[in-house]
């Protein structure tokens, strides 16, 4: 399993929201270059970056940051938020993405997500976030009546390799994953490789993730814990490993 430290990005810094609301924020780093070279330093091998303002706004806000973001890290860099547009995705993967996440179009507009993944192929992953096992668009603000096991078997059958699952009611709270709800979906999307995010915070998480026995779970998303200094990334990895 892969750790994925987190970036998230609102107003130019590198912030942290409670439950994905955006009234609850806690701001971590004022400079997200430094931040990304921290997290390399660390061990990273990878990272996650969301434009929290583009994800509220529905187009992206932070391209030139985030561009910096891909630079410094170094590695393999995932990039989500507002990501609503042909012309979006191009602008992140010329930025230097490896991955390019797709959230609220996913659901909204899969005649885009289908010409998505024709363009770019494994470099668009779908971002699935939940609350209640019901999927959460527009920064987390709609809650929709579609099942989240639905959408993640729906769009695997439209040749997406792999969805980011992030269950907002454990995001931020440094309570766990919910793992009756990640081992849903990667028995529902069995061709694609899963990211957890939500709620992984402490080396005892990655355990249980791992011990669901789910081959196609490949990574895990940690943001707060990371921050607040309750874990290091160097002790995630090594029980990932």
């Amino acid at each position: 399993m892969v750790i994925l430290p987190a970036i998230d990005l609102k107003g130019g810094v590198c912030v942290r929201l409670r439950q994905g609301r955006a009234d609850d924020v806690t701001t971590y780093n004022p400079d997200p270059y430094s931040q990304a070279r921290d997290w390399r330093e660390q061990g990273g091998e990878e990272l996650h970056v969301v434009d929290l303002d583009g994800a509220f706004a529905g187009t992206p806000k932070h391209a030139e940051i985030i561009a910096k973001i891909i630079e410094g890290f170094g590695g393999p860099v995932e990039v989500g938020g507002g990501l609503r547009s042909m012309e979006a995705i191009e602008a992140v993967i010329n930025a230097g993405a490896t991955r390019a996440i797709i959230g609220s179009a996913a659901l909204e507009n899969p005649d885009f997500l289908a010409a998505a993944i024709e363009k770019w192929g494994e470099k668009i992953t779908v971002g699935i976030d939940a609350r209640d096992g019901f999927v959460q668009t527009r920064g987390w603000v709609t809650t929709t009546d579609v099942k989240a096991t639905d959408l993640a078997a729906k769009v695997a059958s439209m040749g997406v390799k792999s969805i980011i699952y992030t269950d907002t009611a454990t995001d931020g709270m440094l309570g766990g994953p919910n793992l009756v709800q990640m081992a849903a979906i990667c028995d529902a999307a069995p061709t694609c490789d899963i990211t957890a995010s939500g709620g992984v915070s402490s080396v005892k998480d990655v355990i249980n993730l791992k011990a669901l026995g789910k081959p196609n779970l490949r990574a895990a998303i940690v943001g707060k814990a990371l921050y607040d200094g309750r874990v290091t990334i160097a002790e995630m990895n090594e029980a990932a490993k």
